[in-house]
C-alpha cells in the first residue's frame, strides 16, 4: 500500500516528461517555419528538391495523429521516417487522404520492434501494420533495385514475363523514390521541418494536372501489370491527363492482366468503381482495354442488342458515385449483381436453347453457378458477397409476383432494398418492366388500404380447377345377417 503513491508520482513524472519532449518537437519545428516563412524550395544534393511549408501549404491539423506518432516512434530510435505517396498527393490536393502510409530506413524485424501493436505481414512485398483502433497505418522500408549485387538477387524473384514475384530489396530513400510508379506518388513528407522532398518532379506534375511514370514505362508495366489499373484509376479520381509515354504502351501491355491473381484484382475493382470516380474509371479501363479482363463476361454482352448493357452498367456505376458523394454505405454485392446482371440473362437463354428444362428460379441459380464461376477466375468475389448477389438476382424473378401477402413478404427480406433498387435501374436503363419499379415506389409509401386497392388480380392462363371434396368416412357397420 504505501508504494502505490510512489507509483502515481513515478507515471505522472514520465508523462511530464514526454509532453515536455513533445512540445519540444513541435516548438523547434515551430522556430524553424518562423525563422524562414518564406523560404523558396531548394535542389539539395541527389537531384532532391525541398518544398519548404510556405509554399506547398499543408496544414498540419490535417495531418494523421497515429501516422504522426509513428514517424515520431522511428526518429526517437534513429530511424528515417517520412509520410509517403497517395496521402500527400491527396494533401496537395485539396482531398482528404483515406490511408497515411510511412516509408522508413527501418527494416520490417527492426520496425516491428518499436511497435506493440505491429504486425509484419506479406511475402511479395513485406510490410508492418501499426493498428491503433480500427485505423491501420502501414510502414515500408525504402526499397531499391534489384541488381544490387548478389544480396539483392537472392531477395528478390521476378517471372519470365519481368513481372515482380518478390521484393524485399532494400536501400536509401532516393532509390525509393525511383522505385515507386507515378511521379506524383514519390513524394514525401519531413516532419522535422514539415517540408517536401521530391525526388521524379512529382511536385510540378501535380500542379499541372499530369500523371508520368517514373522510368521506362514498359518495363514498370511488366514489372506489375496493376500499375495499369492504377493509371486509369488515377486519372479518373483526380482528372489528371496520362502523358503519352505512360500511356503509349497501356493497350498492348493489356493481357498481362491475366497474371495478376484474382484476389488483388477483386482490391482494384473495389478501389477503381467504389471510390467515387466509377463512371470516369470505367471510361479510362474502356479507352485503354482493360475492362475486359475484369469482367470478361460483361464485356461481351455489350455487344448485346437485345438488353441496354452498358446503359445499365454506367447508371449503376453513377448511382454508387452518387451514393458515396452522399456519405451513403454502398456494398460490393450490389455493384457485381449489376454488372453481372445482363450476362446472367444470356446465359439463362443460352441454357434455355440447350434444352436445359428447368423451372425459372432453379434455371436462374444454374445460369448464376457458370456466371460467377467464371468471373471468380478473373476478380474474386468472397462469399460474403456472392451469396447477396444471388439473393438480389432471385428476387428480380419474385419481385413480379405480388399478390396476396408476397408483397409484404419481399419487403421483409434482408435484400429487398438491393433488388428495387436493381429494379429501378433496369427501368431507367430502357429495359421494358411494365411499370414494376413504379409500382413497387408507389407500394413502399402506401398506407395499408391502399396497399390493398394497389394488388394486382391473380394471374393465371390455366382455369381453375373445383376442388374434390374427400368423401366423408362412415363408420363401420355390422355385416347384414347379424
Amino acid at each position: 500500500m504505501p508504494n502505490i503513491p510512489v507509483i502515481i508520482i513515478a507515471i505522472l513524472a514520465a508523462a511530464l516528461v514526454a509532453w515536455i519532449l513533445l512540445r519540444k518537437r513541435t516548438g523547434a519545428a515551430r522556430q524553424a517555419d518562423v525563422s524562414a516563412p518564406n523560404a523558396p524550395s531548394e535542389t539539395l544534393e541527389n537531384g532532391r528538391r525541398r518544398i519548404p511549408e510556405s509554399e506547398h501549404q499543408i496544414p498540419r491539423r490535417y495531418l494523421d495523429d497515429n501516422a504522426m506518432k509513428v514517424v515520431y516512434r522511428l526518429e526517437d530510435a534513429d530511424h528515417e521516417g517520412y509520410l509517403v505517396g497517395g496521402c500527400i498527393r491527396d494533401l496537395l490536393r485539396g482531398l482528404k487522404p483515406k490511408d497515411f502510409d510511412i516509408a522508413t530506413s527501418a527494416h520490417p524485424e527492426e520496425a516491428e520492434e518499436l511497435f506493440r501493436r505491429g504486425r509484419l505481414i506479406g511475402r511479395r512485398f513485406k510490410l508492418l501494420h501499426v493498428r491503433f483502433g480500427r485505423e491501420v497505418i502501414e510502414v515500408a522500408t525504402f526499397r531499391a533495385s534489384h541488381d544490387q549485387g548478389e544480396a539483392g538477387r537472392e531477395q528478390a524473384r521476378t517471372a519470365d514475363t519481368g513481372m515482380i514475384l518478390r521484393d524485399n530489396v532494400y536501400g536509401t530513400i532516393e532509390e525509393d523514390a525511383l522505385r515507386r510508379d507515378f511521379t506524383v506518388n514519390a513524394l514525401y513528407y519531413d516532419a522535422k521541418d514539415h517540408s517536401i522532398l521530391d525526388f521524379a518532379g512529382g511536385y510540378d506534375d501535380l500542379k499541372n494536372n499530369r500523371l508520368r511514370m517514373i522510368g521506362d514505362a514498359n518495363a514498370r508495366y511488366r514489372e506489375d501489370p496493376v500499375r495499369m489499373l492504377r493509371a486509369a484509376r488515377f486519372a479518373a479520381k483526380l482528372g489528371f491527363e496520362i502523358e503519352s509515354d505512360t500511356a503509349e504502351p497501356i493497350r498492348e501491355l493489356a493481357p498481362l492482366m491475366r497474371n495478376v491473381s484474382p484476389a488483388r484484382l477483386f482490391d482494384e475493382v473495389l478501389k477503381l468503381l467504389q471510390s467515387g470516380h466509377g463512371e470516369a474509371s470505367y471510361r479510362q479501363l474502356q479507352r485503354f482495354g482493360l475492362f475486359q479482363y475484369l469482367f470478361p463476361l460483361t464485356d461481351q454482352a455489350l455487344e448485346s442488342d437485345d438488353y441496354p448493357v452498358e446503359t445499365l452498367l454506367i447508371n449503376a456505376l453513377c448511382n454508387t458515385d452518387r451514393r458515396l458523394a452522399q456519405n451513403k454505405s454502398v456494398t460490393p454485392a450490389f455493384l457485381f449483381a449489376a454488372l453481372l446482371w445482363y450476362p446472367l440473362q444470356l446465359r439463362m437463354r443460352e441454357l434455355e436453347a440447350a434444352g436445359t428444362d428447368l423451372p425459372p428460379i432453379p434455371l436462374l441459380h444454374e445460369a448464376a453457378n457458370q456466371v460467377l464461376g467464371e468471373q471468380v477466375k478473373c476478380t474474386a468475389i468472397p462469399r460474403r458477397f456472392s451469396t447477396p448477389v444471388r439473393e438480389i438476382w432471385e428476387l428480380q424473378l419474385r419481385l413480379p409476383r405480388r399478390q396476396g401477402k408476397k408483397a409484404d413478404q419481399l419487403m421483409e427480406h434482408p435484400r429487398f432494398r438491393a433488388a428495387y433498387d436493381l429494379l429501378l435501374l433496369r427501368e431507367n436503363s430502357g429495359e421494358d418492366l411494365g411499370g414494376l419499379s413504379q409500382w413497387w415506389t408507389d407500394y413502399q409509401v402506401a398506407n395499408p388500404v391502399s396497399r390493398r386497392e394497389m394488388m394486382p388480380e391473380e394471374q393465371s392462363d390455366r382455369p381453375k380447377r373445383k376442388r374434390r371434396r374427400r368423401p366423408r368416412k362412415r363408420p363401420n357397420q355390422p355385416p347384414q345377417g347379424e
